[in-house]
């Protein structure tokens, strides 16, 4: 689950790292008013300027007119009405954008310097690792695909936390002054601390600035948290917005079942994370584009099985659906009773390729048969079913959204 720049503010700053003085608004009336109690907490009596940040899941904000200048309460609630209740599409959204409800007034830093600072879960190494680099302020990925030596990863014991010779490291790599050395170190320690307690999957500072009078703050922030431990934290859980989620993810999450949408147009219906894993691959490795990431799940019924499906075909890209089932814990015959109850149910045109192996695989494969639905293709190996479903859906035609 992601947090809200002010929301993740919040937290860095109740863990004692320093962050720019600001508001979150939800109207443009809020806006205006957050302007003159940010003026006023900032000693200002005219000319402050503050800065208005739409408040969404995805950078690139700036580049696409979502961070505003504001120097009186009027432009700021000005740019707080054309800002809330609109789409803004960065380069991480997609075309669609996301909604922004909420904008962020904060207070103009003057910067000296700007770093990169991050924690996060090295899976590869099963540890925490830093992540701190002196280009701050830019796209990172960019960074760390033509300069990956200027990003310096150091790794932590989640239990015992950095030691001392790791965050002289640490603020070494950033190339700090003796004077911020230990702000900066009691930054990455905080953030060690943060990111334990509260269960995170990733802290990013990006910027942590130095101003010219020696300060260190974090100038923007994002905090993802685990999901599966926000059980125990019910004031986390709280904060999350679902507006900010991919609909058809949202959706499968509530039903149990692991969705992840792509940009192709082959739906993927599979059970196991490792085998729709290969099952992505293989497509790919065909010539096509897999529209989604589904493990339905090893112990799916048909109930699941239907709702899968109809997750997969709302999705108005989708031109063909590749089923490939391993039957354990999971029937054939359940999965073949649930994509005829799907197809019938939905009215499916589109082709299907179904691939079944394990349990119960011939009653599943009867059933299939005995139906005569001439969109469902059977095969036995998951190589010639990704060759037939490429072909099936480079040769389909776009479907029309349904009303």
């Amino acid at each position: 689950m992601r947090l809200h720049e002010y929301q993740a503010k919040r937290l860095l700053a109740s863990a004692g790292i320093p962050v720019p003085r600001g508001q979150a608004a939800l109207t443009a009336a809020e806006a205006a008013a957050a302007y003159t109690a940010l003026a006023r907490q900032c000693g200002a009596s005219a000319g402050f300027t503050c800065h208005v940040k739409a408040q969404l899941h995805a950078g690139g904000r700036g580049k696409a007119g979502g961070v505003l200048v504001a120097r009186s309460a009027q432009e700021a609630s000005a740019h707080a009405a054309g800002l809330l209740g609109r789409r803004l599409a960065t380069h991480q959204t997609g075309p669609e954008g996301l909604p922004v409800a909420a904008v962020l007034l904060e207070e103009r830093i003057e910067i000296a310097k700007e770093w990169y600072l991050a924690l996060t879960v090295d899976r590869f190494a099963a540890q925490l690792v830093v992540l701190a680099s002196r280009r701050g302020g830019v796209d990172i990925e960019e960074v760390a695909a033509k300069e990956p030596a200027m990003i310096v990863r150091e790794p932590l014991e989640a239990l015992e936390g950095p030691t001392p010779q790791a965050l002289a490291r640490i603020a070494q790599a950033l190339g700090c002054a003796s004077t911020q050395a230990e702000a900066c170190q009691r930054i990455v320690r905080a953030l060690w601390q943060l990111f334990t307690s509260q269960d995170a999957s990733l802290i990013e500072i990006n910027p942590l600035v130095a101003t010219p009078d020696g300060r260190l703050l974090a100038l923007d922030a994002k905090v993802t948290l685990d999901d599966n431990a926000l059980f125990r934290h019910a004031d986390l859980a709280a904060l999350r917005d679902e507006s900010q989620e991919h609909p058809l993810e949202l959706q499968a999450g509530r039903i149990g079942i692991s969705y992840v949408g792509l940009d192709g147009t082959i739906g993927c219906l599979v059970n196991g994370a490792g085998l729709a894993m290969a099952t992505n691959d293989i497509i790919k490795l065909a010539g096509g584009s897999p529209a989604n990431f589904l493990d339905v799940g090893g112990g799916a019924n048909v109930e699941q099985v239907t709702k899968a499906f109809s997750i997969i075909l709302a999705d108005q890209r989708v031109k063909a659906v590749l089923v490939n089932i391993f039957g354990g814990i999971m029937r054939c015959d359940w999965v073949a009773q649930g994509l005829l109850n799907a197809t019938r149910q939905l009215d499916v045109q589109m082709p299907i390729v179904v691939r079944l192996q394990g349990t119960n695989v011939e009653e599943g494969r009867r059933l299939l048969t005995q139906a005569k639905r001439l969109n469902l293709i059977s095969a036995d190996e998951l190589e010639e079913a990704a060759k037939k479903i490429v072909e099936l859906s480079k040769s389909g035609e776009p479907r029309t959204p349904r009303s």
